[in-house]
């Protein structure tokens, strides 16, 4: 064996070692997905392993995944043999002629090749088209002749043949299509997905194709997956509202082109590797359920403690483990949710029989009202229904009582807009985007009407909880700007609690209940939900002791306090993690 032979074997030795001792940065490696679930894996982003399919791609097309072979025909004669391929085709009228393509400058290689490899243009290794779409008014072109493909139709790796197809009209009245062994890219909107195709297909003008002169298409595929191709492809889109390039720039990027015999050992060994891949995400994923599940069943058995000292029981036995169980963004959710189940379950903070119970608290609560009807402040409502021993979801602690929302709150709408008849001066006004789930969003505030006479009426005072009418029914904040002075519009509830309730408490229970789907018992309308006034005011919900009150949302603080510290550590972790697999890749390349 050669020096160079020994020196690339090394080189192979050391490339294969970076990724299989290191799995437990790859398999760490996770970011949270946007938009997530209760338990369930697909709400997370595998990044090491994702990071290390771009790796293996990479390494791939750059010559240092498998070793040269000095006895390989080099990609030069397969070149020769590509270009008298695609001369016989166009001799033989089977394709156009294509355009002369540029000669590929020293500046357009982003990487030196190994020895025997060869760069190219891509469309000078195939018959490239753009897509189109039939007249969709004549339903005659429609059908299941040959499968019509989309930008959505193409996925990770294969294609769904599934959906809307053409009839041979249809296709003839296209007047292209591509052949088994073809390779499709979305080249408008999402660019650079692409997918081999295992049967002739029609496609739509989001896509071009590549109809490979030569049996390169297995190794091709993989060339144009790699970072390299995709973030040329990026680069060379047009900067509109939708990024697109088109056929003339797409079929111009360079293209590295192995040996053909390397190009097989290169395919064998990304498939082995990507298997592995596959292998590493199932285990992950299977790891990440099974510790959600775990968290779930902990959790729910400490919601579920019959007395305190079971529940003291169960959280010993959770607490001993905690280091373990809390690891992940979602645990810690999980975690926050059954700390705010057990607040208005009666189980996070202890009874003192020397507080003065609810009920007492309800008799202040009506008499204020009372008085306030005296007084011409609110008008007389039509009382609420009891509450029937089979709406109460579970047993209360002694001292506590089950009460409708309207009872313990004065609770109203805010002002109509209405810009043609609303007079008076211009003033700033809440809307329901501005209410977020414990927050608001202040800069962006409009301005409506109103006269001297409807300030009060619709004035948010500190305390006052602002409870959405519609788009997410229920989601409120206490509002808390004593010098801010701010009114709100129809979409809102306001709900002021009446005795010194305490609005953090009421909002507790609108947390958890949303939470786990209760309040949708009292929504209206099927496809757009709304929380109308009269569901608001029948609303069914704990209430302790005031003095429990305090208690209880101290404690509730004090514990989200050190959930959003953990979070924050576990944030601190995973970046790292993320920043580790980045320096893997770097120094692989």
């Amino acid at each position: 064996m050669s020096v160079d032979s020994k020196q690339t074997g090394a080189s192979h030795t050391r490339v294969e070692n970076l990724i299989t001792e290191h799995m437990d940065i790859w398999t760490s490696a996770i970011k949270r997905k946007s938009s997530s679930g209760r338990g369930s894996s697909k709400k997370i982003d595998l990044y090491g392993i994702k990071k290390l399919r771009e790796l293996i791609l990479e390494l791939a097309v750059r010559g240092k995944l498998v070793p040269q072979d000095p006895s390989d025909e080099p990609a030069s004669v397969l070149l020769e043999r590509i270009a008298q391929e695609k001369g016989q085709l166009v001799k033989d009228g089977k394709i156009k002629k294509p355009k002369t393509l540029p000669e590929i400058r020293d500046a357009e290689k982003p990487f030196e090749l190994p020895q025997g490899w060869e760069w190219d243009r891509l469309g000078e290794l195939g018959y490239t088209q753009t897509g189109g779409t039939p007249n969709k008014n004549k339903t005659e072109y429609f059908g299941a002749h040959i499968p019509f493909i989309k930008p959505g139709d193409i996925l990770e790796r294969k294609v769904d043949y599934s959906n809307e197809g053409l009839s041979l009209i249809g296709e003839e009245s296209l007047g292209r299509s591509a052949p088994k062994g073809s390779i499709l890219m979305v080249c408008i909107g999402t660019i650079g997905k692409c997918a081999y195709i295992d049967r002739k297909c029609a496609f739509n003008q989001q896509i071009n194709s590549i109809t490979p002169y030569l049996e390169i298409t297995d190794f091709l595929i993989k060339a144009l997956s790699a970072s390299y191709f995709q973030n040329l492809s990026w680069s060379l889109s047009a900067s509109t509202t939708i990024a697109i390039i088109n056929k003339g720039k797409w079929e111009s990027i360079p293209v590295v082109l192995p040996p053909l015999q390397e190009q097989h050992r290169i395919v064998a060994k990304v498939d082995e590797l990507m298997a592995l891949c596959d292998e590493l995400e199932a285990q992950t994923e299977s790891s990440l359920d099974a510790h959600q599940t775990l968290v779930t069943v902990l959790l729910d058995t400490l919601v579920n403690s019959q007395n305190a000292d079971e529940l003291t029981e169960n959280w010993t036995r959770l607490s001993a483990h905690f280091d373990t169980l809390f690891v992940t963004e979602d645990s810690i959710d999980q975690l926050k949710q059954s700390i705010l189940q057990l607040a208005v379950m009666g189980k996070l903070v202890s009874q003192d029989p020397n507080d003065e119970p609810a009920s007492v608290l309800l008799e202040r609560i009506a008499a204020e009202k009372a008085q306030l009807i005296k007084d011409k402040k609110i008008k007389k409502q039509k009382p609420l229904p009891p509450i029937n021993d089979d709406e109460k979801p579970f047993e209360l602690p002694t001292g506590w009582e089950w009460v409708r929302f309207g009872n313990v709150v004065i609770c109203r709408l805010g002002k109509m807009l209405d810009k043609a008849k609303n007079t008076g001066s211009l003033l700033p006004y809440l809307r329901n985007t501005n209410v977020q789930w414990d927050r608001f969003i202040l800069d962006d505030i409009k301005l409506m009407k109103l006269e001297e006479s409807e300030l009060q009426e619709f004035r948010i005072l500190p305390g006052d909880l602002l409870i959405c009418e519609g788009g997410e029914p229920g989601r409120c904040a206490i509002w808390i700007e004593a010098e801010l002075e701010m009114y709100f519009q129809k979409a809102l509830h306001r709900a002021r609690p009446l005795a010194g309730v305490q609005s953090k408490y009421l909002q507790l229970c609108l947390t958890v209940d949303a939470k786990t789907g209760v309040l949708d018992n009292y929504f209206t309308g099927a496809t757009i939900k709304h929380f109308v006034g009269a569901k608001l005011n029948n609303y069914i919900h704990s209430l302790p002791p005031l003095e429990e009150q305090y208690r209880i949302v101290a404690k509730v603080d004090e514990l989200m306090a050190l959930c959003d510290q953990l979070k924050a550590q576990l944030t601190s972790i995973k970046q790292t993690q993320l920043h580790l697999a980045d320096t893997l890749v770097a120094q692989a390349l």
